[in-house]
């Protein structure tokens, strides 16, 4: 089990959203990483054949995915950010229409729906219309859909918004309960959710793969570029203008702030522990 991506490209006029990015991914959980604006969506959109890429391929298995159409889509599961629902429609009779348009058989599609709504903590309201539904739990049934023909692949944009954290725990846990079977990319701006669950972490900055790595791995890059100082409370505006601030604390003394910098900001600054919501702000700090 192998998706493979090569120089793969898009560009809108002038513009290059995925710019040439290659990579190998095999079963586990990989957390996609990048601002608004760096090309996930549409590179989550490439690889499960919504739109076409103007330079390289996605492979599944050494095939050309765009070449193998509907056999590529049997073993796809996707959550897209913008989700669409019929709000007339209960969660029962939603799974069940999903699971017709993916040919899945009608007892079988019964069955599986109910476990999986289950799953989810949607067992008790599958009966319910989904206009009545949370945002939280219209997320959750997204989840549940895109699970329902048990993918190899499974493409989850942005899955924890709406999410309380009960709910992420659920998430999570939910994730890692079948990843190492299965080929799992999901983004999210909730930093906490990839560090979790995220087996290998990829970098993606205005369209360019910049990195890969576990978290630990990649945090360590950033080891000495993360730094505490405690300012007056005059400073913290000159500070805030010039640099790239991850924390903010009010102290009986002063203000103590933590800065991502290569350069300690100053000469008494302290060298702290990073974070992954350090590291996120070091690759995306002109974003932020």
């Amino acid at each position: 089990m192998k998706l493979e991506l090569m120089n793969v490209t898009k560009k809108y006029e002038e513009t290059t959203v995925v710019d040439n990015v290659s990579c190998v991914l095999t079963p586990g959980v990989y957390g996609l990483l990048g601002a608004n604006g760096s090309g996930k969506t549409t590179l989550f959109r490439i690889i499960c054949g919504l739109i076409a890429a103007n330079e390289g391929e996605v492979l599944y298995d050494g095939k050309n995915t765009s070449a193998e159409g509907e056999a590529f889509r049997t073993i796809l599961g996707f959550l897209p950010q913008d989700f669409n629902y019929y709000p007339e429609f209960t969660a029962m009779k939603f799974m069940l229409y999903i699971a017709a348009l993916k040919g899945i058989n009608g007892k079988v599609a019964k069955k599986k729906s109910a476990e999986l709504l289950d799953q989810v903590g949607l067992g008790d309201v599958q009966n319910k219309r989904i206009k009545k539904f949370s945002g939280g739990m219209k997320q959750r049934l997204g989840i549940a859909q895109a699970l329902l023909n048990d993918p190899e692949v499974l493409i989850l944009d942005e899955p924890t918004t709406g999410l309380d954290p009960k709910e992420r725990v659920r998430f999570r846990n939910l994730i890692s309960s079948f990843s190492q079977e299965k080929i799992v990319i999901l983004s999210t701006h909730i930093v906490s959710d990839i560090e979790y669950i995220a087996d290998e972490i990829l970098v993606l900055k205005k369209g360019k793969l910049e990195n890969r790595g576990t978290a630990q791995r990649l945090i360590q890059e950033i080891e000495y570029f993360v730094w505490e100082v405690e300012v007056k409370e005059i400073e913290v505006r000159a500070f805030q203008m010039k640099y790239t601030i991850s924390n903010q604390k009010n102290t009986e003394r002063g203000t103590v702030l933590r800065i991502v910098s290569e350069l300690p900001p100053t000469a008494d600054a302290r060298s702290v522990t990073p974070t992954l919501e350090d590291l996120y702000l070091y690759y995306f700090r002109e974003e932020v």
